[in-house]
């Protein structure tokens, strides 16, 4: 379990199955990214993901390997 940070409480996935952001290879990302859209801490999330390197899972509501293209793309 990562370490808790305060916007942590404020995520819509507080209260989420967190299975669902974290699924199998080839499994649904868009249910979890349902969940991001509409969050209000989607900002702070991403960056946390971003600063950590997560592998894994959906962050911010981007999957690891749309957050992999991102750091490509800001390296540029």
């Amino acid at each position: 379990m990562p370490p808790h940070e305060q916007w942590m409480d404020a995520a819509n996935c507080a209260t989420s199955d967190p299975d669902a952001f974290f699924p199998e290879k080839g499994g649904d990302v868009y249910a979890p990214k349902r969940v991001c859209a509409a969050c209000g801490v989607r900002a702070q999330c991403l960056q946390y993901a971003l600063d950590r390197g997560e592998r894994f899972g959906v962050w911010g509501g981007l999957t690891a390997n749309e957050r992999t293209r991102l750091r490509k793309k800001d390296a540029a």
